[in-house]
């Protein structure tokens, strides 16, 4: 007679699930864009979220990256005397970056994309602008005049042109709009 033995399916509970990725907490929205531009360049896959509620002071960023190469990171932005003010592994719920880009497509032919509080809005028909909204940054009614109602092709991008948060926020949407219908 053999003998089996049944491996035993076991659940694995949030508190023993391995931790992979980490956030970058900085004081400044603007380090962060400093550090998203140089991690980039240098190789490392990260991207730029919005930290969890706890971490919140008002127009925030940070960076989420993959723990396993914490040390290195840590140690090119002291190089560079780019500091966290907080290196926080992401172990809980309540501690997940919140979404930093959505997608809403309206009813006919309008695709807008959210990135923070910066809202733009193309018809896919033409890949016209015919939207941007939110923000609270200066620039934006100047970004706003030079972009609506050009196609996504003919207008330069928010980051070229604007330098604020916003901007920034407003350069991602134009390029996840890119992505997705095209330019």
């Amino acid at each position: 007679m053999k003998w089996f033995r049944k491996e035993k399916k076991t659940e694995t509970s949030p508190e023993k699930e391995s931790v992979t990725k980490g956030l970058l907490i900085f004081a400044h929205p603007t380090t962060v864009i400093s550090v998203e531009e140089l991690l980039k360049d240098e190789g490392y896959e990260i991207r730029v979220v919005s930290p969890p509620p706890s971490y919140r002071t008002g127009c925030d960023l940070s960076v989420e990256f993959p723990l396993a190469v914490e040390a290195e990171i840590t140690a090119l932005l002291n190089k560079v005397d780019l500091l966290p003010l907080d290196v926080v592994p992401i172990t809980s719920k309540g501690m997940e970056p919140l979404q930093f880009v959505r997608i809403k497509e309206f009813v006919g032919d309008y695709l807008m994309i959210r990135a923070a509080n910066m809202k733009m809005t193309v018809d896919k028909k033409d890949n016209r602008i015919v939207n941007i909204s939110g923000g609270g940054c200066p620039d934006v009614p100047y970004l706003a005049t030079e972009m609506i109602g050009k196609r996504l092709n003919h207008t330069p991008s928010p980051g070229e042109v604007g330098y604020s948060l916003c901007a920034y926020s407003l350069n991602t949407s134009y390029e996840e709009l890119v992505k997705a219908i095209g330019d």
